[in-house]
């Protein structure tokens, strides 16, 4: 149940797709060019392989416990998180200002696939301390900053985010918790938030919750709603902490998967009323958390990469031991590993092109994101915000319902040792559900692309994109070779594919919503598809390059055929998505209610 990081792929990407040179060209990232990113994930990659790995299992064995409104994370985990702050990773991607190391999204990114790789269910508690800190550093005051900041930073502290209740799920327009503003300007919090992922633990001495809640008198909707900073210990002064405050854990769930991270249900105001700090002005609380939701779609999205490559990594390891039946072929005269039997590598060459070139997509969009808040021009972070907007939701979408069909395909490679628990594939089966769901359902983020990103501006931003992967099918074709041609073919059909969804979509989400949105998730799909083949076809051209050159000719040919099997394999199913979504959208929605 080893986990070894892949490094080669993650440098790969970041040197040639990202471009971290460029990056690197920026303010502020002076320093972080391909020899820091190198050494960085080199020494990430420690960490994750020799101390969190191995709790992983352990953790689906043995999970947090509750007991009296204390929770017990697994064991372990205490110390490990010690190891995991004392080394600044949590301060990773963070200002320098507050004590963080200042590092570009492009590396960081890499290092959060090798924390989830290793052991999700931990790599959840820095990841929702990653969005407290971007929604105080965006909508924070200086005195909240000052207070928080640097302690969250340096993980002494940890961070939540509360915005589900027993009636509001998706639909934030329903949430009751309240405040009440008080005379020296904080507020008493009252209401209950469920599914708060380490809402209470034993891992960092304070907790900061930042909870959605409405101020007596607010409008109704998602207008009246806003954001409040709510520790679990006051913090006095001078910095130090204080009583504890009115906010309790009163359960945590029992999940299918992640089992090893807490849940909790927090109870706030049954004895007089949480201490609350407004975040930023009254009323736009929901602006503010859409901060930590963008940070945390994001690293969903990565999650599901993680728990793929992990899966991938499983399932390798046991076909290359599993001896069973002699191949079809006849090369070999008794049974022999059934990594030899041509379904088995289908398989796992599925599973390895699916999270080679989601891997891509997210490590392009990271690079985006750096470009969209460093670059000098200003025209520059405009564009490289744009294309960032836009690859979220397939980041989030599209790579965690892949990460499904990922460690599906574990298990079965396992064949009926798959189904049993020992084995430990079916743990990452089990852990990858959660990610298509928490963070915004697959069909929330497909709303959002469908309504803010292609809607909205007729699809011109989508044909912008479209318009530079033309230019890399060019590229194909002038290389010449064989299997750029081969690849060029495919993405040329994807394309052209996604241009007419983009431009059924913007047609028809006004004059005919039921038939835009019953394609919304398999337009994300289809997206998210055509993405992550593009960047493949991108990653083809350089291996070619390097291969020519004599550079890692195992590792360049390896990359060159995993391209090539998304092109035909996965690539390919574009054209037929698009029939589905342009022509079969009235018989999404033709039967009535009562007839199912």
């Amino acid at each position: 149940m080893s986990y070894t990081a892949p490094l080669k792929d993650m440098l790969f990407n970041i040197e040639h797709l990202a471009r971290i040179d460029q990056v690197a060209a920026m303010p502020g990232f002076e320093d972080a060019g391909l020899e820091t990113a190198q050494a960085v994930l080199e020494e990430c990659a420690k960490l994750n392989e020799g101390v969190l790995s191995p709790l992983n299992w352990e953790g689906d064995k043995n999970p947090s416990s509750f007991k009296a409104g204390v929770v017990t994370t697994t064991p372990g985990f205490k110390e490990a998180f010690k190891q995991y702050t004392e080394g600044g990773w949590q301060g990773l991607q963070h200002p320098v200002d507050f004590g963080g190391q200042g590092l570009p999204k492009t590396i960081g990114a890499a290092c959060g696939e090798m924390l989830n790789s290793a052991n999700m269910s931990f790599a959840l508690c820095p990841l929702l301390t990653d969005g407290a800190i971007e929604a105080l550093l965006t909508a924070g005051s200086d005195e909240l900053k000052a207070i928080y900041l640097e302690k969250l930073v340096s993980g002494q502290w940890t961070g939540t985010m509360n915005l589900t209740e027993p009636q509001a799920g998706s639909d934030l327009a329903a949430v009751r918790s309240r405040a009440e503003p008080q005379p020296d300007g904080t507020y008493k919090v009252f209401g209950t938030k469920i599914y708060i992922t380490y809402g209470e633990h034993d891992m960092a001495e304070n907790i900061v919750h930042l909870v959605l809640a409405r101020v007596t008198g607010a409008p109704e909707g998602v207008k009246g709603i806003s954001l409040f900073v709510v520790p679990k210990f006051m913090v006095n002064k001078d910095g130090s902490l204080g009583e504890r405050n009115d906010v309790h854990c009163v359960s945590i769930e029992h999940k299918m998967g992640i089992k090893a991270s807490p849940t909790a249900v927090l109870q706030y105001g049954d004895h007089g009323g949480a201490v609350g700090y407004i975040v930023g002005e009254e009323n736009r609380g929901l602006e503010y958390m859409f901060i930590m939701m963008n940070a945390a779609r994001y690293a969903v999205g990565v999650q599901g990469i993680a728990i793929a490559e992990r899966s991938y990594q499983k399932a390798v390891g046991y076909a290359r031991d599993r001896v069973q039946s002699r191949p079809v072929d006849g090369s070999m005269s008794a049974a022999a590993p059934i990594i030899h039997h041509p379904d088995v590598k289908r398989m796992l060459m599925t599973m390895r092109a699916y999270t080679e070139g989601c891997r891509a997509m997210a490590a392009v969009a990271a690079a985006a994101y750096d470009a969209a808040h460093h670059h000098p021009d200003a025209a520059a972070r405009k564009e490289n915000a744009a294309f960032y907007e836009f690859l979220v939701p397939l980041v989030k979408g599209y790579s965690t319902e892949m990460s499904l069909e990922v460690t599906s395909l574990g298990v079965q490679v396992h064949g009926g040792m798959g189904f049993i628990e020992e084995t430990g594939a079916a743990q990452y089966y089990r852990d990858a559900k959660i990610l298509t769901i928490y963070e915004g359902t697959t069909a929330i983020q497909a709303n959002d692309l469908v309504g803010r990103k292609t809607a909205r501006d007729g699809g011109t931003g989508a044909k912008a994109i479209a318009a530079q992967i033309e230019r890399t099918e060019a590229d194909l074709v002038k290389r010449g070779s064989v299997q750029a041609l081969a690849v060029a073919k495919r993405l040329t059909a994807a394309r052209q594919a996604f241009v007419d969804v983009v431009e059924f979509i913007a047609a028809n989400t006004r004059s005919n919503p039921n038939a835009a949105f019953a394609g919304s998730v398999p337009y994300l799909m289809l997206a998210g598809n055509l993405m992550a083949g593009w960047q493949l076809a991108r990653a083809l051209l350089v291996a070619e390059e390097q291969l020519t050159a004599g550079i890692e000719p195992t590792f360049m040919q390896s990359k060159i055929t995993t391209a090539r099997f998304y092109a035909d394999h996965i690539l390919s199913r574009a054209p037929g998505t698009r029939d589905a979504i342009v022509d079969g959208a009235d018989a999404v929605t033709a039967l009535s209610a009562d007839a199912f």
